[in-house]
């Protein structure tokens, strides 16, 4: 059985200047949602990137603890940066049992370290200049002084020298290379303590 074909109305037709209104229209909605995609997935690359960045180079990292009172709070955000280039004064982070302390670079491989019951601190011979102190202490200590650093390996120690556990105890000794984090480059949080470490 054949269906009757049904007359069109010319007049229900919609007039061209309505079709090319629908148009327009269908084109811009498409134009956005690809805009609105495009978008959406340079967002996901940037995002992904600054992880990985964040990650693999430019560690951020919270303080816990007062060993670093008063340079650093607990509470404090701050930025690492990787790499093996250690100096006197750097303050390192670096993994010891599953954490990540963060500590000052005393002395490299091979330096003898000396710290006198005042809590001076001696490398190579020569006191350093540590105005980052406010008040210097002996502190716990296990080793014998003095002390020479280990081949590939770092002397650290907290600016609040009376509560810091650090490289003169045996419990953390010197840090490995490979156990660094990074130094530790600028403080990012609080807004009022942004700036260099």
């Amino acid at each position: 059985m054949m269906k009757k074909r049904e007359k069109v109305n010319l007049a229900d037709m919609p007039s061209l200047e309505l079709l090319e209104k629908e148009r327009d229209r269908v084109r811009h909605n498409s134009r956005y949602r690809k805009t609105l995609r495009s978008t959406v997935n340079v967002l996901i690359v940037v995002a992904a990137v600054a992880i990985l960045a964040a990650t693999l180079w430019l560690p951020v990292l919270r303080i816990y603890g007062t060993s670093m009172t008063p340079n650093l709070e607990a509470g404090d955000i701050v930025l690492s940066m990787k790499g093996s280039d250690f100096k006197t004064g750097d303050v390192v982070a670096f993994y010891y049992n599953n954490k990540i302390l963060v500590k000052r670079v005393i002395a490299g491989p091979g330096d003898w370290v000396y710290i006198d019951d005042d809590g001076n601190v001696f490398v190579n011979g020569q006191e350093l200049d540590e105005p980052y102190v406010q008040e210097k202490a002996l502190g716990e200590t296990d080793i014998e002084y003095p002390y020479q650093v280990p081949e590939k390996r770092w002397f650290v120690m907290g600016d609040h020298r009376s509560v810091s556990l650090d490289s003169r105890t045996r419990a953390i000794g010197c840090i490995a290379e490979e156990m660094i984090v990074g130094r530790l480059e600028g403080r990012i949080w609080p807004l009022n303590k942004i700036g260099k470490i």
